[in-house]
This record gives structure tokens, C-alpha cells and sequence, in this order.
């Protein structure tokens, strides 16, 4: 069996269908800082929902994308909330 890991790119590019702009080189702490700043100043459609579904799939995920999250979107989902 051949699980693909959830890695930075694919973190940018989930950000990116979802409006947020991510320069192509930027790491996972990078990305969720640059979403949880949109979000906190006009919102992102779909983040929130995004966020649950990463979170129920963390055993795929790598190290930096979950951190990065846990730092940065689940506090701006928290404060919005």
C-alpha cells in the first residue's frame, strides 16, 4: 500500500484553491501565517473545513505542515470563532 504524504506543496497548493496567495517556494509556516492573515482580515471560504479535514488526517502529514497549522490557522479559526 502506497499512502502520498501530505507534504508543504501540497499544503500551498490546498491554500491556494482556496484564494489565499502562497508564493510557490514558501514553507508550510509560511503558508499557514499568510492564510491565518487573510483569514483574520476578510476571511477564507472553506479554510475552516479544510483545517478539520487535515486534522483528521494527520498520520499522512508531515511534521512542519502539522505544526505549522497547529500554530497558525487553528488560533486565527479560534479567534474568528
Amino acid at each position: 500500500m502506497i499512502v502520498e504524504l501530505i507534504d508543504g506543496e501540497d499544503f500551498r497548493q490546498r491554500l491556494v484553491a482556496l484564494g489565499v496567495h502562497v508564493p510557490e517556494q514558501a514553507c508550510p509556516e509560511t503558508a499557514a501565517r499568510l492564510a491565518a492573515g487573510c483569514h483574520r482580515a476578510d476571511g477564507v471560504e472553506g479554510l475552516e473545513s479544510a483545517v478539520r479535514e487535515w486534522l483528521t488526517k494527520t498520520d499522512i502529514m508531515l511534521p512542519s505542515v502539522r505544526a505549522a497549522i497547529e500554530a497558525h490557522l487553528i488560533p486565527a479559526l479560534n479567534a474568528a470563532g
